[in-house]
């Protein structure tokens, strides 16, 4: 989150959150405006366990959207990780197509304190806004 914030800053990016009546954050995202060419990523897509199929992560990326709108860019793309069936799920029912898919990988911190590598496959999806 930091980093993103930092490209904030520099114009490279918007991270928005989503909050409750009591001023909470419930759901993040980003929107990073320099890939791929001649469009936007959405990332950092995540919603707390407790208010997810509540809409909060509908209305999140639509505000997201309306933001890479406003910058001109014709589409906006994401990925997603193929273990996250539920959320694939959404990003269709959004308008989102798949349009290919890349191996991925990331750091995660184990229950034992220790960090890990995670690898996977990501299917790229895209909506032409």
């Amino acid at each position: 989150m930091r980093k993103e914030l930092e490209r904030v800053q520099l114009g490279e990016a918007d991270y928005l959150a989503v909050c409750g009546p009591s001023g909470v954050p419930v759901g993040f995202g980003a929107v990073d405006y320099m890939k791929p060419v001649g469009g936007a990523t959405l990332n950092q897509l995540s919603v707390v366990e407790a208010f997810q199929s509540c809409g909060i992560g509908t209305v999140l990326i639509h505000a997201l959207e309306e933001r890479i709108r406003a910058r001109g860019m014709p589409f906006a793309e994401l990925g997603v990780d193929d273990a996250s069936t539920r959320a694939q799920g959404l990003y269709e029912r959004l308008g989102y197509v798949v349009s290919g898919s890349e191996v991925g990988s990331w750091d995660v911190d184990a229950p034992d304190g220790s960090v890990t590598r995670y690898e996977t496959t990501i299917t790229l999806l895209r909506k032409q806004l």
